[in-house]
């Protein structure tokens, strides 16, 4: 398979992933996996650090951390100039150890060290679609970055920008509980409209929409069931208008994943979703927020090579 490149975080997970990088390394090595290893120092980091990699021709990135130093190496498979792949045979591997873990929960992936090493020097590969996000930075610019898992607008944007700002020292389940909660008590509906594959498809006031390609986010929320990594097509989910005691008393039911029979929720599918506001509308993507609507979201089908 090549060398790899991994890429630690050791920031995520409140500082474990730092503390436990040289487990990790030794387990990598007893598995006959060769790779050299770089760590991150800052936010934004791994982006480059993954394409600098695959630019000397490193065959497999392996991204060492949480559900946004996933989405920072992913972003890193891209060349920024043209949104091409910079290599497209190369494959993503990944340890996930962060908070929240919600990525690895859609593709069943083991959160022992040992199993997932042995995944990674197995290197057996699974071609996954991806998903990119236009929407305006906090400096007012148009800006992009692709996905891997979800995207989304509303509630869960401003409960990640709660939770990314404050601990995360008791867990993603309990960390992101606590964060929709605390939310809650104070946002109001914004008012949406999405068009889907170039059809208005949904107006009104919405509670919180979700793009999806993967099915967890949010510590656990199982917000898309039926969404597949390769199903070539977006799991879009619209909570329409629900009132605050409903979604105290439902939140169980997405945890499930039960929640798509309740006649305030709609699963609608495309493959280009178009979202805008006139008020102030937050994003969500792979769990970190980077920007607000007016958003445009483009699946790109059988994208990614991913070990799994």
């Amino acid at each position: 398979m090549g060398k790899s490149m991994v890429i630690v975080n050791p920031v995520s997970a409140n500082g474990r992933t730092g503390r436990n990088w040289p487990n990790i390394a030794g387990e990598l090595k007893k598995d006959g996996l060769q790779f050299d290893a770089q760590i991150t120092s800052k936010s934004g980091e791994a982006t480059l650090l993954a394409q600098t990699a695959l630019q000397k021709g490193y065959q497999t990135i392996i991204a060492v951390g949480g559900d946004g130093t996933l989405n920072e190496v992913v972003n890193g498979f891209f060349d920024s100039e043209n949104s091409r792949l910079i290599n497209p045979e190369a494959r993503l591997g990944l340890i996930s150890s962060g908070t929240g873990r919600d990525f690895i929960k859609t593709i069943n992936y083991s959160e022992d060290i040992k199993d997932v090493c042995r995944i990674l020097a197995r290197s057996q590969v699974r071609t996954i679609d991806i998903g990119k996000v236009s929407y305006q930075n906090s400096e007012g610019q148009r800006a992009s970055r692709y996905f891997i898992n979800v995207a989304g607008m509303g509630m869960d944007g401003e409960t990640v920008d709660r939770v990314n700002r404050t601990t995360k020292v008791f867990g993603g389940k309990v960390s992101f509980l606590w964060g929709t909660v605390a939310t809650l008590v104070q946002y109001r509906n914004r008012e949406l409209t999405l068009e889907i594959d170039g059809i208005t498809r949904y107006h009104g006031e919405a509670t919180m929409v979700a793009v999806a390609n993967g099915q967890y986010f949010g510590g656990g929320m199982r917000i898309a069931p039926e969404a597949k990594l390769d199903s070539g097509i977006f799991d879009i989910i619209i909570v329409d208008n629900m009132a605050k005691p409903d979604i105290i008393v439902n939140l169980h039911r997405i945890y499930r994943g039960t929640h798509l029979t309740h006649p305030k929720v709609y699963l609608m599918r495309g493959k280009d979703v178009r979202a805008t506001s006139n008020q102030r509308v937050l994003l969500n993507v792979d769990g970190e927020q980077p920007g607000v609507l007016n958003a445009e979201f483009e699946l790109f089908p059988r994208k990614l090579q991913l070990i799994c």
